[in-house]
């Protein structure tokens, strides 16, 4: 299996401080398991899992095969959909979604596809057990679940984070295109992109080396309760390997996506009243702890947890996927991009 691939030998001590860090925290119960890809420039710094895909028959996961939940980074994987269908001249970003979606009940104000993208519509987020809904039900179908709900603000003044916004897209995204959703995002973003392994999670249909899903239960884990993802899979219902999610990263990084100018639209924070939303249209746009700006997205969801980040002017992209929901890793994460930060050569003299 791909471990440390260190470019350079004095890079390896950086390198061996996350790998060690990561290990240990399988070791002290943070999480079953979970599998890291880490480039630069291209190249590899670290292909590795960690822990177990399986706590039962001990599998080690593997970045290439095991499939995760990736959670909201199918949001980023949608808008790159939407970017494409923009650039086709099948949807605008600035028209109202009852131009695609006639049928979705009148709101006391219109909204923009932008607006949806960039969570600024006033669309609510969960409440109660609908973040963990296990019922089936097509994109359309999953209007029920919020349909009926006012807006929280009048579109355009504030900036609300959600799912059920990228339910509204994948069914916009389905009627301009006259195919459906997924079918759309395979043809235009994930056969061109070479990502094999990615796929909508389907109950009863497992299509490869699935890892499987757990929740904290006192000191260890227990199995996940079974969940259905699939009304809302732009917002939260791929399957995917880091080595896939890091070739998306790859290829916004060296500009293998669309029209230059679209894609710094979608990678431009939104503002409201001069202010940042830090959030572009279906990616998270900031700077991390050490002021260093990156766009990609954080994801958590039943049985996940995941970081998807890249590092435009360091060159370098972070896929971090794990079998766990909520663990407490945020430490260690900060631990594995500062190491990696310094093997690459910018921080320090390796």
């Amino acid at each position: 299996m791909p471990t440390l691939v260190p470019m350079n030998i004095k890079w390896l001590k950086y390198l061996a401080v996350a790998d060690n860090r990561l290990h240990q925290a399988v070791t002290d119960g943070l999480v079953p398991g979970m599998v890291v890809s880490v480039s630069h420039n291209g190249q590899p710094l670290l292909h590795k899992g960690y822990g177990y895909a399986d706590l039962d028959s001990k599998q080690i996961p593997d970045p290439d095969r095991t499939l995760f939940r990736i959670a909201s980074i199918s949001k980023p994987i949608a808008a790159t959909a939407l970017l494409h269908m923009v650039a086709d001249g099948l949807i605008e970003l600035d028209a109202s979604l009852y131009d695609y979606v006639p049928y979705f009940p009148r709101k006391s104000y219109d909204f923009t596809i932008r607006q949806l993208a960039g969570h600024t519509a006033g669309i609510r987020g969960y409440r109660g057990k609908e973040y963990g809904l296990n019922k089936t039900m097509s994109i359309r179908e999953g209007l029920q679940v919020f349909q009926d709900d006012p807006l929280l603000f009048k579109p355009g003044t504030a900036f609300h984070y959600n799912s059920f916004g990228w339910v509204l897209l994948s069914l916009a995204m389905e009627e301009a295109s006259g195919i459906p959703f997924s079918d759309y995002v395979a043809a235009r973003v994930l056969l061109p992109l070479k990502m094999k392994a990615t796929c909508p999670e389907i109950q009863g249909n497992s299509p490869g080396e699935q890892a499987t899903f757990y929740s904290p239960s006192g000191k260890g884990f227990r199995q996940a309760p079974p969940v259905n993802n699939e009304y809302k899979l732009a917002g939260g219902g791929y399957l995917s390997t880091t080595t896939d999610i890091a070739l998306l990263g790859q290829a916004y990084l060296y500009g293998r996506i669309g029209p230059p100018a679209l894609v710094a639209e979608f990678l431009q924070s939104q503002k409201i009243n001069g202010k940042p939303t830090w959030y572009g249209l279906g990616w998270e746009v900031s700077h991390d702890a050490s002021s260093r700006p990156y766009y990609g997205h954080t994801g958590n969801s039943i049985g996940a947890y995941t970081k998807f980040l890249v590092y435009p002017e360091s060159r370098m992209v972070f896929v971090i996927l794990m079998n766990c929901g909520g663990p407490r890793i945020e430490g260690e994460i900060k631990e594995l991009i500062d190491s990696c930060f310094q093997a690459a050569g910018e921080s320090g003299n390796p």
